[in-house]
């Protein structure tokens, strides 16, 4: 990755049924947030877990510029890159037991604004997710 794409952060995953909280900056959405500026509503599924997870992969490979770092029974962690300059954004899916829904959190991991771009790519994911009929 490019000089611009920072460190991967070591403190990513579900603790205790939650994602990492968003940060302060203006630069994260989180369908956990407690804040009105980062909040996002989840994603929801009417099929099995399994199935979710799958389209949901399958969604996310096969945007630009995106690798699949960690995927679990619940869990989908992927690192988005942007065009231009290298910029990388760190996006997790949390599927919990018993609910049909999806957890997202999706950061940037340098600058203060994101001009949107996490919000904007969370609801591109949700459409093509719900495309797919999960």
């Amino acid at each position: 990755m490019g000089l611009l794409s920072g460190r991967r952060p070591g403190d990513l995953g579900v603790r205790d049924g939650r994602l990492k909280p968003a940060p302060d900056s203006p630069n994260a959405v989180s369908s956990q947030a407690t804040t009105a500026y980062h909040a996002i509503d989840p994603l929801t599924y009417s099929g099995s877990r399994e199935d979710a997870l799958e389209a949901l992969a399958d969604v996310v490979k096969a945007l630009p510029r995106t690798t699949i770092v960690t995927r679990r029974e619940d869990y989908l962690y992927a690192e988005f890159a942007s065009a231009l300059l290298g910029f990388v954004d760190d996006v997790e899916f949390y599927l919990p037991p018993d609910q049909k829904i999806v957890h997202v959190r999706s950061a940037s991991r340098l600058g203060h604004s994101d001009l949107g771009v996490n919000r904007t790519r969370v609801e591109e994911i949700r459409r093509r997710f719900k495309a797919k009929g999960a």
